[in-house]
């Protein structure tokens, strides 16, 4: 009797650790912080700035837990408060470099906090301004040297960034970055001109309109014919900062198409970067659109289109796209905002340029299609040359323009302007057109 209940104790222990192992789901890391693609894109766009001081690890995943999918309050309520710790952690540190990186982190924190905002959203001024404050209070901090130029537009004004180069930088070619659909001015700093700053290259960031506080303050909205801010901008520079090197024009995100578009018709614009393409505006904005709301389009259900746009099924990331559009292309309708886009197309313009192309994909972006790259590069019959790099996801660049994996695309650019530009040109001054 005693043996048969031993015995039974122990198939029960072998049973019971049995079951433990068999169910236990395996522990293995997620690499996602979101299911929803959006959500996981901005939360690894405030983690690709920890390089430069633009984020702690602790503070973003602590602002990530609190939020929501697809809940735009917590999305603001999260990183403001993140954004308001690290002020506070600023205005109590004395050590210069603290506090310039604390000032630094909430200048990413509350950028983002503004991202899921409505555009017609009373919070955006108050965080906006929280934003800009931030930064450039923490650069002087830093001590970074930079300069902050106003830029005549018409009735208007474009405003520019110039981080001069460190001693040897008049050998290097200038690099000039704009951003893209949702970009600032400002968060060019981390993305490029902090990384070309420690390569020895002067970098001239810019916004133009439908971007950054051109957008929010003065109510510019995009314009597909980008050679003109690009072109007011480089006039004004190189009036007072006439360069004897090359010109490069590095485009993110959407900059992708408003980049080539300005070199193709600037000729002081020697080489441009697409990061990432964005070779036709329309084919991205239409490709997840299902074809019966175009026939419903064709034959004026304007009702029932409005009925779905309202009350349809809508993922973040749609609504998002189609809020942000009408905002920065100044339109009151989400499918005129598919028609916005239809002009923003290098189809007709690429074979106009003539300097070098580098051109970056990442083979798992959400936004363009990767056959835009291959409809890119047979585009550029006239350029003096073009590199193409896509990249993996087992990279780590798979994502829109390798957010999360800045020092994978920061290789191939730098040695790509080290082969293209590498030698000191002798050419005189490049000045106005």
């Amino acid at each position: 009797m005693l043996r048969r209940f031993i015995f039974g104790v122990l198939l029960l222990a072998v049973a019971v650790i049995g079951w433990q192992v068999l169910a236990k789901p395996e522990d293995r890391g997620n690499p996602r912080y979101f299911a929803d693609q959006t959500y996981n894109f901005e939360a690894l766009r405030v983690l690709n700035d920890i390089a430069i001081v633009g984020g702690d690890t602790a503070d973003i995943t602590q602002a990530i837990g609190q939020i929501r999918t697809g809940n735009a309050n917590d999305w603001y309520t999260a990183w403001t408060q993140a954004g308001d710790r690290a002020m506070t952690l600023a205005d109590n540190t004395n050590d210069a470099v603290s506090k310039g990186n604390a000032l630094l982190r909430a200048h990413n924190y509350y950028r983002s906090a503004e991202f899921f905002l409505a555009p017609n959203d009373s919070r955006h001024a108050l965080v906006w301004k929280k934003n800009i404050d931030a930064f450039y209070k923490g650069l002087n901090v830093l001590d970074v040297n930079y300069e902050r130029i106003q830029v005549p537009y018409g009735n208007h004004h474009l405003n520019a960034v110039y981080y001069p180069g460190p001693a040897g930088s008049e050998n290097k070619p200038l690099l000039v970055v704009v951003g893209g659909y949702d970009s600032t001015m400002e968060e060019l700093y981390f993305h490029v001109a902090a990384a070309a700053h420690q390569r020895g290259y002067s970098v001239l960031t810019y916004e133009g309109p439908g971007q950054g506080s051109i957008l929010r303050e003065q109510g510019l909205a995009f314009t597909p014919e980008w050679e003109k801010p690009t072109g007011a901008v480089l006039d004004t520079f190189l009036a007072k900062h006439p360069v004897s090197q090359k010109i490069v024009l590095i485009g993110e995100s959407m900059g992708g198409y408003l980049a080539p578009r300005a070199a193709a018709f600037d000729p002081r614009i020697n080489g441009v970067v697409a990061y990432d393409e964005f070779f036709d505006g329309y084919a991205i904005a239409t490709r997840r659109v299902p074809s019966f709301v175009f026939w419903l389009r064709d034959h004026h259900y304007d009702g029932t289109l409005r009925f779905l746009s309202e009350h349809g099924p809508k993922d973040p990331g749609s609504t998002w796209s189609m809020q942000n559009g009408m905002w920065v292309f100044g339109v009151n309708d989400p499918f005129a905002v598919l028609d916005a886009f239809k002009p923003y197309t290098l189809a007709s313009v690429a074979s106009r340029i003539t300097g070098d192309v580098l051109i970056l994909a990442g083979a798992d972006d959400h936004f363009v299609p990767l056959d835009q790259v291959d409809a890119f590069q047979k585009s550029l019959t006239h350029a003096r040359s073009v590199t193409t790099k896509v990249f993996d996801r087992e990279s780590g660049g798979g994502e829109h323009c390798q957010i999360g994996a800045a020092s994978l695309w920061h290789a191939t650019l730098f040695d790509w302007l080290a082969q293209k530009y590498g030698q000191p040109d002798q050419a005189a001054p490049v000045n106005q057109k």
